[in-house]
């Protein structure tokens, strides 16, 4: 058996669950050490009321093993041991990327504290040395790999899912399902209703969290940060200029003026984007990017993820045959 679901943060703030198709749904509570997702618990209260299996997850920055670890379980006591918990270890924003050993500290300090193993979240490109981790961690993994940047619904035998073994699959990152306006990912669990009980709870039917008070209860839930301390913003597909300034407290036109962008419609993913200081005078970088083609890509996908038409791609890249790109190849998408 199999569950089909979504996971969400900040970035799909007011959404209802309850309207949008899904089994279980997993929510970004933090990242580093001091993020904490504004809109997590209403998130984590709209599956509750829906009735849908729920978990969170840590974002990983690379500020420190034990101290990510910390600021993730004290900003979610409450939660512990009612829904999965989940260890977020990609490339974009951490600066403990490829770090392995820092990886397997973290996994062991929310152990420590919780006594439940986590999932550990990365890419598929990432799949050895993530398993050797959850391995030796006794952790469930949860596997993203995209065959293109296709909208689709759930899919019951989803691209390339064979190659891993892992508990939950994420086969897209721009899914669409009714009620919601906009691009989710797609995940599958292999595993029923139980099964995801046992990873929420270790297997146990209660949970002792260590606390700095033990003798007081543990009653900190997650809670929106006072003021977001990051100086810069690394744009991601799908992402909005107002979006953007609505997840730091400030507004489009403030972060058009200080980052000299000439049109707010147009900004690219891996733009960095400062969130504060001064006007400059001059458009953001104009430097070339580059993607490099993955197995199953398609130049039009590309196109759609980068904000641009194939057909700008083609001529950019001198392609003679769109339909005809292959994997490893390097192309320049601005």
């Amino acid at each position: 058996m199999a569950l089909n679901g979504i996971d969400i943060a900040d970035y799909q703030t007011g959404i209802n669950l309850a309207a949008v198709p899904c089994d279980f749904a997993i929510i970004k509570a933090t990242q580093g050490t001091s993020f904490v997702s504004a809109p997590c618990n209403a998130q984590v209260a709209s599956a509750k009321a829906a009735g849908k299996l729920w978990g969170t997850y840590h974002y990983v920055g690379g500020g420190g093993a034990i101290a990510e670890a910390d600021h993730y379980i004290d900003s979610i006591l409450n939660y512990v041991g009612h829904g999965i918990m989940a260890v977020d270890y990609e490339e974009g924003e951490n600066a403990a990327y490829g770090d392995w050993a820092y990886l397997r500290t973290l996994v062991q300090h929310i152990k420590a504290r919780t006594g439940i193993p986590p999932l550990i979240y990365g890419a598929g490109k990432d799949y050895a040395q993530l398993k050797a981790v959850a391995d030796a961690e006794n952790c469930g993994l949860w596997i993203a790999d995209y065959a293109n940047m296709a909208h689709v619904g759930y899919e019951q035998d989803p691209w390339n899912e064979g190659a891993f073994d892992c508990a939950i699959y994420q086969y897209s990152g721009t899914g669409r399902l009714p009620g919601w306006n906009g691009d989710l990912d797609l995940d599958k669990f292999n595993g029923d209703k139980a099964a995801w009980a046992r990873y929420a709870t270790g297997g146990k039917g209660h949970v002792s969290v260590q606390t700095g008070t033990p003798s007081k209860p543990a009653v900190k839930v997650v809670h929106p940060a006072p003021v977001n301390k990051a100086t810069t913003y690394t744009v991601r597909a799908g992402d909005t200029l107002s979006g953007i300034a609505a997840q730091h407290g400030t507004t489009w036109q403030a972060l058009q003026k200080i980052n000299g962008i000439a049109d707010p419609n147009r900004i690219y993913p891996g733009q960095v984007l400062k969130l504060t200081g001064g006007a400059t005078t001059h458009v953001a970088s104009t430097a070339p990017r580059t993607y490099t083609v993955r197995a199953g890509d398609t130049l039009s996908g590309i196109a759609a993820a980068h904000g641009t038409t194939w057909q700008h791609l083609q001529a950019l890249n001198g392609i003679a045959d769109p339909n005809r790109i292959y994997a490893g190849q390097v192309l320049r998408v601005g």
